[in-house]
C-alpha cells in the first residue's frame, strides 16, 4: 500500500498546476506527502531537501534572475520590447522568433549560454513579436497561444539541434560514450560534424514553420491601416 502512497505527490502537483495554485508551495507539499507516505520523518525530509539544495546551489542563480526579470517586467521590459519592434518597417513576428531561434543556435554552437524560456522567450522575445504582430494583425486569443508555443519551440529548436554541434559539450559527450559503450567506435568529432548537418535541416523547416504561421496569422486578420493611421 505504501507503494502506492507514495504518488501522492504527483496527484498534488497535478491537482494544483490545474487549479492554477503557487507552484513552488505545490511542489513543497508534494514533497514533504510524499517523503511522509514513504516512511519519513519531518526532520529527514527537511535534511533531504537541505542536502538537494547545498548539492545544486548553482539552482539559486536561477531564482535570482526570476527577481531581475520580474523587477524589469515590473518597469515596462515588455512595452519597451514591444514598442521598440514596432518601430522597425518590415518586422513580422515569425520573422522575429526565427531570427531568435538563428541567434539562439549559433550561441549553442558555441556552447554559449544564451537564452532560455524565462530568461529571453518570455520578458523579451515573446512581447518582440507580439508588438510585430500586432502593427497589422488582430491578435486573438487564440494566435496569441500559438504565437506563445512558436517562439516556445524555437528556443528548443535552437538549444537541441545546435549544443551538440560543439564537439566538448555534455550532451555531445554523453552520446559517444553511449555508442562507444555499446560497440560503435566514434568520437566526439563525428558527432559534432553530422549534428551540423541535422542543424541545418532544421533551420530550413524552421523558416517553413514560420512562413506558415506567419500566413495564418494574417489570414483573416489583417488590420485596416489607414483607418488606424
Amino acid at each position: 500500500m505504501t507503494n502506492y502512497l507514495v504518488l501522492i505527490g504527483v496527484v498534488i502537483i497535478v491537482v494544483g498546476f490545474i487549479l492554477k495554485l503557487d507552484i513552488i508551495s505545490v511542489v513543497l507539499i508534494a514533497g514533504f506527502a510524499t517523503g511522509i507516505a514513504g516512511g519519513k520523518s519531518i526532520v529527514e525530509i527537511l535534511d533531504i531537501i537541505g542536502k538537494g539544495f547545498v548539492s545544486n546551489r548553482y539552482m539559486s542563480l536561477f531564482f535570482i534572475s526570476l527577481i531581475v526579470i520580474g523587477i524589469m517586467e515590473r518597469y515596462g521590459l515588455k512595452e519597451k520590447a514591444a514598442d521598440g519592434i514596432r518601430k522597425i518597417k518590415g518586422a513580422s513576428a515569425g520573422l522575429v522568433v526565427w531570427l531568435y531561434l538563428f541567434i539562439r543556435w549559433i550561441a549553442a554552437i558555441f556552447s554559449l549560454r544564451l537564452g532560455g524560456h524565462i530568461q529571453f522567450v518570455r520578458p523579451l522575445i515573446l512581447p518582440m513579436a507580439e508588438g510585430a504582430a500586432t502593427k497589422s494583425v488582430d491578435l486573438t486569443e487564440t494566435k496569441l497561444e500559438d504565437l506563445k508555443a512558436l517562439a516556445g519551440a524555437m528556443e528548443n529548436y535552437g538549444n537541441f539541434f545546435g549544443q551538440n554541434i560543439f564537439p566538448v559539450s555534455s550532451g555531445t559527450l554523453l552520446i559517444v560514450t553511449t555508442l562507444n559503450d555499446q560497440g560503435y567506435n566514434v568520437t566526439s568529432s563525428q558527432i559534432a560534424y553530422y549534428s551540423l548537418f541535422v542543424g541545418i535541416v532544421m533551420i530550413v523547416l524552421s523558416i517553413i514553420q514560420c512562413f506558415i504561421f506567419e500566413k495564418n496569422l494574417r489570414k483573416g486578420g489583417i488590420k485596416n491601416v489607414k483607418m488606424d493611421k
